[in-house]
């Protein structure tokens, strides 16, 4: 028997690939097939099974390309109704791979359809976990996200992973090992562990969520509390993975297509896309292709183009490193960004030698931002998320996550300056970028971000000031 974990940090998602005599099942896997393709020739397996613990709704499954070239079938728990052809298990069914068995225990209450899988070993003993979203290290899936399908409130939802969690997982030896579908900085949690593995015992005592004295009442109301928003492309991929898509290698061919500078802008205005900067933030900030907005490659790009863009059918024309267009198209449509029609040839360097406009952002140092700002009249935007504006900030600045720009970006007074900032530049770049797109010039946007204004003698505190309402 081998386990294989395939963990893809920018979504902080984990596949997980399973041999045992000649056969092979893969549980969650991401929209491109070749990596799995490989790992089945290089074993010489045959894939038998497909497991989804549920319909994922932070990126697209690469469940039925699998399917169509290996002819496995593809397994979901009790409730699923996908618009294919698949095998909808009941709770305690038993699959067999090789020598080792899979169980199905029903785990509702992320969503109605999750499931959690049990792996059983050659020998009969409960081995590991695949455990979706219902447990992760640290936390428990969130209950928001399925209300409207099942016809259910978050708290209702909640009572279920309450019972599920309880009845079908805590029951489990404290050896077996737990592997979920998402660590540290996915959108599914809110308290998740920077590891990928843990152990059932390793949770029954540090996740605050599996307490051995704690009520259901308590159990929802901290679930539930402090829950964020859930991304806008999150439904729309849901929809994906139940209805069916484009193949990978279609979507990925399109994006392919290179298109030269002199036809860019035409392509561009002709289609409706918007132009989108993969670059990295000091590189966009001394030249882009004025609107274009930037979200950098090498950060947690795929989930800020879904926070950020939203719509998944938004036509997309892509600026990018030269080299980087594969990694670029495919992680997009990792997160169903499927209609992406090309990508500048030769990158931005071919924009700029051909003699087109070009857009800059009035980007400073800490150390000129320590020496121009004024505590108290200044203006100072932090963009970083809510929960690290309220460990530590600048004195009298304003917390304005990037989440949420389309709501606090109507407040701007564009004929008053401002600073902003994030915690290295990442996300403040990607904030610039829209505000320029939509015409706003009254800010400087500071290099290093937070990370480099501790190093400043700037005024900073760990109180939070809750009457901070202020038009900015």
């Amino acid at each position: 028997m081998k386990i294989e974990q395939i963990y893809t940090g920018c979504l902080a998602q984990g596949a997980y690939y399973i041999t045992s005599n000649g056969e092979a099942a893969i549980i969650d896997p991401l929209r491109e097939t070749q990596p799995y393709m490989d790992r089945l020739e290089k074993d010489g397996v045959k894939l038998k099974y497909i497991f989804e613990t549920h319909f994922h709704a932070d990126f697209v499954s690469g469940h039925l390309d699998l399917s169509k070239k290996t002819g496995a079938s593809i397994v979901y728990g009790p409730h699923a109704k996908p618009d294919f052809e698949f095998i909808s298990a009941k709770d305690h069914q038993v699959f067999e791979i090789g020598d080792i068995k899979i169980k199905v225990l029903h785990t509702p209450g992320h969503t109605m359809e999750s499931t959690t899988y049990l792996l059983i070993d050659a020998d009969g003993n409960d081995h590991a976990i695949f455990s979706g979203d219902t447990l992760f290290l640290g936390d428990v899936g969130r209950p928001d996200l399925a209300q409207k399908a099942a016809h259910m409130t978050q708290e209702q939802l909640a009572g279920l992973l309450f019972h599920s969690l309880r009845d079908k997982i805590m029951t489990l030896a404290d050896d077996v090992i737990v592997y979920p579908a998402h660590g540290a900085g996915s959108a599914c949690g809110k308290n998740m562990s920077k590891e990928t593995v843990g152990t059932i015992g390793d949770q029954k005592a540090t996740n605050y969520a599996l307490r051995s004295n704690m009520t259901e009442a308590e159990f929802v109301k901290e679930v539930t509390d402090g829950l964020l928003p859930p991304p806008a492309y999150f439904g729309m991929n849901v929809a994906m993975n139940k209805s069916g898509i484009e193949s990978f290698e279609t979507v990925f061919n399109q994006g392919m297509k290179a298109i030269k500078a002199t036809e860019f802008e035409v392509v561009a205005e002709e289609t409706g896309a918007l132009i989108l900067d993969t670059r990295n933030n000091g590189d966009f900030a001394k030249g882009f292709i004025p609107q274009s907005i930037n979200i950098g490659v090498d950060g947690d790009f795929a989930p800020w183009v879904g926070a950020l863009i939203g719509d998944v059918k938004q036509p997309i024309l892509l600026v990018t490193d030269l080299g980087l267009e594969e990694e670029t198209v495919t992680r997009l449509t990792r997160v169903g960004f499927d209609n992406v029609i090309g990508h500048l040839k030769n990158g931005f360097q071919a924009w700029a030698a051909a003699g087109y406009d070009v857009d800059t952002v009035n980007r400073i140092t800490a150390d000129e931002f320590e020496a121009a700002v004024k505590i108290g009249e200044s203006k100072v935007i932090d963009v970083r998320k809510e929960s690290e504006y309220e460990a530590e900030h600048v004195e009298e600045s304003y917390s304005r996550p990037l989440a949420a720009i389309n709501e606090w970006v109507k407040d701007i007074n564009p004929e008053e300056h401002f600073f902003m900032h994030c915690a290295g530049g990442y996300r403040s770049m990607m904030a610039a970028s829209i505000l320029l797109a939509r015409g706003y010039r009254n800010f400087s946007e500071i290099e290093g971000g937070y990370n480099a204004i501790e190093k400043t003698t700037v005024s900073k505190t760990d109180f939070v000031c809750q009457s901070k309402v202020l038009k900015v």
